[in-house]
């Protein structure tokens, strides 16, 4: 499974389009603990991942994530990442006739 911000330019299946959103409260002691961002990036990536497995892709393309800082009249502030891409998979090589027999006579002789 890979993922990347970018296109990809060989042949590949699109599966769909998938997109997460993750966020945690900021606490009222410590309201600038803005390097939280960083682990809801790793949490939107496995988010990310899971659901292209999902959809049985091998990976994630034209990546993007967008942040905010939610305020609440009378609450704390939420930290909130959104994530989206496309979801692709690589087409199948097929084996040749011969290689598809040997393979088998292979797996015969082994058991």
């Amino acid at each position: 499974m890979f993922m990347s911000t970018g296109s990809f330019n060989q042949a590949h299946i699109i599966k769909g389009v998938i997109a997460v959103t993750v966020s945690t409260m900021l606490s009222s002691e410590r309201p600038d603990e803005f390097s939280k961002f960083d682990d809801l990036f790793d949490q939107a990536k496995q988010k990310l991942f899971e659901q292209a497995q999902k959809r049985n892709g091998d990976g994630v393309v034209d990546v993007s994530f967008n942040t905010e800082v939610v305020r609440m009249n009378v609450a704390p502030k939420f930290l909130v990442v959104h994530g989206y891409g496309t979801v692709i998979a690589l087409p199948k090589k097929k084996q040749p006739k011969i290689q598809r027999r040997m393979r088998v006579i292979t797996e015969v002789v082994q058991l």
